[in-house]
């Protein structure tokens, strides 16, 4: 089963869709003619549907005026005899009013209504547009504005200039896409030979094929004689009957802008990303972060805290003059604001910082490969490493190191020490006064026996053997405990740059991609 064609309404929204995905992106000649069309559109088919409106444009001295008088039935134009003859369109309706508000947008004053002649249908509005190839810049700006709003095109030459480069470059080449829109009328006939006007007809034939326009209906008419007048308006009365005409035109205006956009999105589809590019990035970019540092800062720290709370009494107190690691870096407190956060790491080195530059770039290029040169620059410029380092520095300042945390078997152990210190310092106590009694000759007082060594003496060697030992073992746990820590701080810390790389790396080429994808499509739709 054949896919269904968009209707107008959707190819104009898909189209405007596409500018604005574009936009920054594309070359700004291109979206402003799209906008344009969008517009034109828009304005378009907000007046009455109801008329048609036809405009015989052509050079000086081709006879569109006279072509005009000949279809109305009446002189509505004057024509001219030296240059420019035709300055400002003037207008012929067939039927009632209720094409006002189209001629004011169309910006045609002079307009005449007419009852029919013939069997031409209201809602038919014919326009004598000023000449395309004026001398006055004015005019040509005039029929250019015209020939960009009106519905069908009748191209009206003379056997003099039918083949002129100007007409065909300039306005029937542009136009190939718009063959349904479009009449070719060559006129004068009547000056030539029945030979002359085949051969002349035949070659504007070649010409418009030439040209693109295809099987576009060439037609032999004469305004003096009315050979060809009936033909030309049983053809502008049958677009007027059928109402289609301003649709197709519309059509044709919005499918050759967003092919113009469809070329410049190019067709290469950009690959997929996978992970192992983005944790590639995330690993260069915890280089440049000083994540390793921070890492040891943090086993080092958490090694000495324990050491702190857990070692012997008698000696741990020489681990004050060693500095926190931590504390040096800012970062032995879990803070509030991460967002006034700072740390007091060392700058990257130029190394690291060149290869987290590289990474980035590196990223960028693999997710835009075979993207238009514009997205490639867009998503370059977003990804600019401006700004990273203090990104960087801020997301590590901003993690949670539990630089604070103080585990249960901590104050278990500490607590253990302090009573194994006051067994050593009631042992020697005991020990010493023991010691006096000796040394002043006075009773003794009997000595209980553990384990058959004196009370005393197992208190203060028992103290000291089991506060060292216990120190021992504690601080091999502190450090087992210590590398654990470390391990979950650079999970949070390569975490907390992951987010980083995502908001300035990923995220902004993601978007890029998005971007393409949506102008693409709605660029593909606009021009089915």
């Amino acid at each position: 089963m054949s896919r269904r064609e968009p209707d107008l309404a959707a190819r104009v929204a898909a189209l405007e869709t596409a500018v604005e995905a574009g936009t920054g992106r594309l070359p700004e000649a291109d979206l402003e003619r799209a906008r344009g069309v969008v517009a034109h559109a828009q304005q378009r088919l907000a007046l009455s549907p109801d008329h048609t409106v036809v405009a015989l444009a052509g050079s000086t001295g081709s006879g569109k005026s006279s072509l005009l008088n000949a279809m109305a039935g009446e002189r509505i134009a004057e024509p001219g005899i030296t240059r420019p003859t035709t300055g400002f369109p003037s207008a012929a309706v067939w039927g009632p009013d209720g094409s006002a508000n189209l001629l004011d947008w169309l910006g045609v004053d002079a307009r005449r209504h007419l009852d029919g002649v013939g069997a031409v249908p209201t809602g038919l509005v014919l326009l004598d547009l000023p000449d395309h190839d004026s001398v006055v810049v004015e005019h040509r700006l005039r029929a250019e504005r015209l020939l960009e709003r009106v519905d069908l095109l009748v191209w009206v030459a003379d056997p003099q200039k039918y083949a002129d480069a100007a007409l065909h470059e300039r306005y029937l080449r542009p136009l190939a896409t718009h063959a349904d829109v479009m009449v070719l009328a060559l006129n004068q006939v009547d000056r030539l030979s029945a030979t002359e006007r085949d051969r002349c007809v035949a070659d504007l034939r070649r010409l418009a094929a030439e040209d693109g326009l295809g099987a576009v209906p060439v037609l032999a008419v004469s305004a003096t004689t009315g050979e060809g007048v009936d033909e030309l308006r049983g053809l502008l009365s049958e677009a007027a009957r059928k109402r289609r005409a301003a649709t197709a035109r519309l059509t044709a205006d919005v499918r050759a802008e967003a092919a113009r956009l469809v070329a410049a999105c190019g067709d290469a589809v950009p690959p997929v990303v996978h992970r192992a590019a983005r944790e590639d990035l995330v690993t260069a970019l915890e280089e440049a972060a000083g994540v390793r540092t921070v890492v040891d800062a943090v086993r080092g720290s958490a090694r000495a805290r324990a050491r702190a709370a857990t070692g012997w009494p008698v000696t741990r107190w020489l681990g004050r003059f060693r500095p926190d690691p931590l504390r040096r870096l800012h970062l032995d407190r879990d803070v509030r604001r991460p967002d006034l956060a700072r740390t007091s790491l060392p700058a990257a080195g130029a190394a690291s910082r060149a290869r987290a530059a590289n990474a980035v770039r590196d990223f960028t290029d693999a997710a835009t490969a075979g993207a238009p040169d514009a997205w490639v620059l867009a998503a370059r410029a977003r990804t600019s490493a401006d700004g990273l380092a203090d990104a960087l520095d801020q997301a590590v300042a901003g993690t949670r190191l539990d630089a604070e945390r103080r585990p249960v078997w901590w104050r278990a152990v500490g607590a253990v020490q302090w009573l194994l210190l006051a067994a050593l310092v009631g042992g020697l106590l005991w020990l010493a006064g023991l010691a006096v009694l000796a040394y002043l000759r006075l009773p003794e007082p009997p000595t209980p026996q553990w384990w058959d060594f004196p009370a005393p003496t197992v208190l203060a060697v028992g103290g000291a053997v089991g506060g060292i030992l216990l120190a021992a073992f504690s601080r091999i746990a502190a450090a087992l405990g210590a590398r654990r820590r470390a391990a979950r701080a650079r999970t949070r810390l390569r975490a907390a740059v992951g987010q980083v790389a995502d908001g300035r790396v990923v995220g902004p080429v993601s978007e890029e991609i998005g971007a393409l994808e949506r102008c693409r499509s709605g660029a593909r739709t606009a021009a089915t």
